[in-house]
């Protein structure tokens, strides 16, 4: 099912087909670098999707994948969505190394703020990166994303304790930057 759409891009639930590509970009080292696995497998992948298919997307204190799909060349990234709360969205971006640095993540995140915000009615979006992981926050940044904090040495992952950051937008802050850039 099509949450939201623009000519080059879609949001979508995800789909057993997805697994495949979700599980081969998820493998890449260089995706990995930042994320809590080392290597990514298949039945992790198959067990992720019967999770998420046991409970109604958008169940308070859950997590759910949406598919980033390119109108000419299938799924190439996901979204992963905490519900926290009915009034709060944590999220964070996987994209396959291939659709890094071509817009299309910048793209895929506004769509998804238009779905939150405006389909949704979410009160706060918010996402933690690793300060190492530039392209992330970056990302964030460009969306309009406030830098509300840095929390240092907070978790221990792969061996080394790593510091991040913590993104916000607000409904708001969303409201007055649709207007502001019409």
């Amino acid at each position: 099912m099509i949450l939201l759409a623009s000519p080059l891009l879609s949001l979508r639930h995800f789909e057993h087909d997805d697994l495949d590509a979700f599980t081969r970009y998820r493998q890449d080292p260089a995706v990995a670098r930042y994320q809590s696995w080392e290597y990514f497998t298949r039945p992790q992948a198959e067990l992720l999707f019967e999770q998420m298919n046991e409970i109604p997307f958008g169940t308070p204190d859950n997590w759910f994948q949406i598919a980033i799909e390119h109108a000419e060349s299938g799924m190439v990234g996901d979204f992963g969505l905490h519900f926290v709360d009915d009034y709060q969205v944590e999220l964070g971006i996987t994209l396959d190394p291939k659709w890094q640095g071509k817009g299309i993540a910048k793209s895929a995140l506004n769509l998804l703020l238009t779905y939150l915000f405006d389909h949704l009615k979410k009160h706060r979006v918010y996402a933690v990166t690793d300060i190492r992981n530039h392209g992330s926050y970056r990302l964030f940044e460009s969306a309009g994303f406030r830098r509300e904090g840095c929390f240092l040495e907070n978790c221990f992952l792969k061996g080394e304790w790593c510091s991040e950051y913590l993104y916000a937008l607000l409904a708001s802050e969303w409201e007055v930057r649709n207007i502001v850039g019409k």
